[in-house]
């Protein structure tokens, strides 16, 4: 099939201005990257006998078409979409007024500006837009996706019953676009380490500058600064505790003072530069002096990660690691971490594995060139404090090897 590339005529080319260079620019092929992952998207469609998908979901729409307006924002509002088909243009749905700025990305051979339909943008006229929107997405169906079957990765309720009324059946896009992003390519590894060495440099800056009468949200913050002067983007969470604050897990950054003595750990989750996720966990003690005591629960995270990471080799099956893997004592279980293995590539990603109990025994096996984190928490059920423990990998030839090279505590 063939098909024009159309933009608004009236989109002039933006002023150049100078710029510094962003880590690893000159080392990624860009051209490259963006026709691998959409690609990986069109396979995927095909491998499971769908003819396209709308994607709403903006890290979905990074990664097939590298496409960037408000990410924050349009997570939380259906303002911004893209049409991907199997054989036929891409179509970006550009919010209002915003088509410049995605005009030099080559692989979108088409941007019309977004139907909206939600109360807040519409307000009594959100019905009659969402019929709009319907009939935007009929006419697409008679030209690219005839099987009146699509993958849509995020629609509400009112959209799903009108599309189904209308004889589009609506298929879920997780499946489709998480099996698309697990395999990355070399440009994509570069790009992560790019985010992992921004990572790296905020949490050194964290650590030196980690002193008691420090707010728990100021020494967050300095990842924060660093992320976005070098280029990055968001950060998922604020996971960030100290003291008797790190037990149970999963309390995010206060305005607490942290006192000399107590445990300090966090989760960067961090999206850095070119949108690739920097993952990895650290635990420090203000003054960076452990007791006995913190360097027990140290000891037991660094051992549960090297035990864990040693495990896994290309072809092994989530089945075999979860029931290999190291076992958390008793006394521990009741905090455990929601996972002990994730995915992670432009945020955390398949597969997710978890404790046997938690319902682990999905199905699926590691694949060379999977990047993920390996997880620990350790910290005892009515214990004091925890510490929690994460880093980053590449599945390589024969095993996995280290992304995050931020260095652990020496205890």
């Amino acid at each position: 099939m063939k098909f024009s590339r159309k933009i608004a005529p009236e989109i002039k080319t933006p002023p150049k201005f100078l710029t510094k260079k962003r880590l690893k620019e000159d080392e990624i092929n860009f051209d490259k990257l963006r026709s691998y992952r959409l690609d990986r998207v069109r396979k995927e469609l095909q491998k499971n006998n769908l003819e396209a998908c709308i994607l709403f979901d903006p890290v979905n729409v990074r990664y097939a078409l590298d496409t960037v307006n408000m990410s924050v924002y349009n997570m939380h509002n259906l303002t911004r979409y893209c049409f991907v088909p199997v054989d036929g243009p891409t179509i970006l749905y550009e919010y209002f007024n915003c088509e410049i700025l995605s005009k030099h990305l080559n692989l979108i051979d088409e941007i019309r500006p977004a139907i909206t339909w939600d109360y807040f943008s519409n307000g009594n006229q959100a019905s009659s837009q969402l019929k709009k929107w319907i009939n935007e997405i009929k006419d697409l169906s008679n030209n690219f996706f005839k099987s009146k079957r699509v993958a849509i990765d995020v629609l509400n309720g009112p959209a799903v019953s009108e599309l189904n009324k209308n004889g589009i059946e609506v298929v879920d896009a997780k499946l489709i676009l998480e099996q698309a992003r697990v395999i990355k390519s070399s440009e994509e590894l570069t790009c992560m380490k790019a985010a992992l060495e921004v990572a790296d440099i905020g949490v050194s800056k964290m650590r030196e500058e980690l002193k008691a009468g420090m707010t728990e949200d100021e020494l967050w913050s300095i990842l924060h600064k660093t992320n976005i002067e070098h280029g990055g983007e968001w950060i998922e969470c604020r996971i960030l505790s100290s003291g008797e604050r790190t037990n149970p897990w999963m309390q995010e950054s206060s305005n607490k003072v942290m006192q000399t003595g107590e445990i300090v750990a966090f989760d960067t989750d961090m999206v850095g530069p070119y949108g690739y996720c920097a993952d990895i966990s650290r635990s420090y003690v203000v003054g960076h002096k452990f007791n006995d005591q913190q360097k027990k629960l140290y000891s037991m995270a660094v051992e549960q990660i090297d035990y864990n990471a040693r495990l896994i080799k290309p072809g092994m099956t989530f089945k075999e690691f979860i029931q290999k893997s190291w076992l958390l004592p008793e006394e521990y279980y009741g905090n455990r971490y929601s996972c002990m293995v994730h995915g992670i590539g432009l945020c955390d990603e398949w597969p997710q594995i978890k404790y046997p109990t938690d319902g682990g025994e999905q199905g699926g096996s590691f694949e060379q060139n999977m990047t993920l984190t390996v997880e620990s928490y350790i910290g005892k059920v009515g214990g004091k404090e925890g510490v929690k423990l994460e880093q980053q990998y590449l599945v390589g030839q024969i095993g996995l090897e280290l992304m995050s090279h931020h260095p652990l505590e020496k205890i």
